[in-house]
């Protein structure tokens, strides 16, 4: 499954401000830490959908952040698979302490199974990535937890686009088009995979006309 792991952000009229911006996808595209980022809008999310709920993390979710993070194939196409520790570190820094992605609960177990990236990445514009519990995939779960974010974001946010990217040309597709988001362009052979192959960026948006 497709995310970015960390939010693609740039300095916009609202101030934000970021440092040294590297970036790190999920997905394979980029690397990126940042050295310093500010949200002006954290996000508290609470959703209950017929399987799932989403909300904000808390550290508790250690041990089911690192089922997603630090299994191997789960993140072949991006990086090495996460140490507890790495986990630990990302999952306070960024998923808390910046609330750039919430988490994705399976009811019946009450375990998390998804990493949703949400941030706004421009004023009511927001991004979107997931990245899913490999025991939990091709049951519908990222389709039901993401439509609730999005849904979410036009409904209660304001939000004007929703936009997604990725480098899985098959999968993360069509989820993306499954979500009804409309391809907005290709750029060709431009990230590397976790294996050193080059390889497309498929950029796709909805906006909120689009849900008419």
């Amino acid at each position: 499954m497709f995310c970015r792991i960390r939010a693609k952000t740039r300095e916009s009229s609202r101030k934000r401000s970021i440092k040294t911006a590297i970036f790190l996808e999920i997905s394979g595209i980029l690397r990126i830490g940042i050295d310093k980022l500010e949200f002006s809008d954290a996000h508290i999310m609470n959703i209950e959908t017929g399987r799932m709920i989403i909300r904000d993390f808390t550290m508790n979710d250690i041990n089911d952040m690192q089922d997603i993070l630090g299994d191997a194939e789960t993140m072949k196409n991006c990086e090495p698979a996460y140490t507890i520790e790495k986990t630990a570190d990302f999952l306070q820094k960024f998923c808390i302490e910046k609330k750039g992605a919430v988490a994705a609960i399976h009811k019946d177990t009450a375990k998390v199974i998804g990493y949703i990236l949400f941030n706004e990445f421009d004023e009511s514009v927001y991004e979107i990535g997931w990245f899913f519990n490999r025991a939990f995939w091709r049951q519908g779960f990222a389709y039901e937890s993401c439509k609730a974010v999005i849904d979410y974001a036009f409904d209660n946010m304001n939000a004007h686009k929703v936009f997604a990217e990725t480098i899985d040309g098959m999968k993360s597709v069509n989820l993306m088009k499954k979500l009804g988001m409309k391809l907005e362009g290709v750029q060709r052979s431009q990230a590397k995979d976790n294996f050193g192959n080059w390889a497309d960026v498929y950029f796709y948006g909805l906006l909120s006309e689009d849900r008419l």
